[in-house]
């Protein structure tokens, strides 16, 4: 057991374009333009200025945390755009934060469902916040949803049940 919180902070991208391109290369919507500055003030707004990023390396995610970090009063120290977040399943995400440097406290993860509904409800553990997880499990993770985890192991240990959901944030919709 370490001494030392640790914080997963889970972004789905912001409001995609279906313009005629590979599902990768595809763009932000003009909706998903305001939505992920609206992250970004949330996260700012709840105290959260993550030092490690890792983002999927999808267009749409990239301009959601372009978009986001505008809003934060700190740059993040690094960011990591990862092929293997890209339609990745839980399983897959979660051996991709084991890599995550020790000395990491906060990592924001940005993905795509259903990999990071599914992600936070296999982390989150039995004594995650129950109206939240509910939500969650409810209404699903919106585009530009947020969800934050907290758990006291190294990265190394990261598996399912070992977080608690201690906050979920979804934009308001005009």
């Amino acid at each position: 057991m370490s001494d030392t919180s640790r914080r997963i902070i889970v972004l789905r991208h912001a409001k995609a374009d279906w313009p005629q391109v590979a599902d990768h290369e595809r763009p932000l919507a003009d909706r998903g333009r305001h939505e992920a500055p609206e992250a970004g003030q949330w996260l700012t707004d709840s105290g959260i200025n993550p030092e490690y990023v890792l983002c999927s390396s999808a267009v749409r995610t990239r301009e959601t945390w372009k978009l986001a970090s505008h809003e934060l009063p700190k740059r993040t120290r690094r960011t990591v755009f990862e092929d293997r977040i890209y339609d990745a399943t839980a399983g897959e995400i979660i051996e991709v934060l084991k890599e995550t440097p020790e000395e990491v406290a906060d990592l924001l993860l940005v993905g795509h469902n259903p990999g990071v509904q599914n992600l936070v409800e296999v982390l989150a553990g039995d004594e995650s916040l129950g109206d939240e997880l509910a939500q969650l499990r409810q209404g699903g993770f919106p585009t530009a949803g947020i969800a934050v985890l907290t758990f006291d192991d190294p990265w190394s240990a990261v598996e399912p049940g070992v977080a608690r959901l201690v906050s979920y944030w979804v934009p308001p919709r005009d």
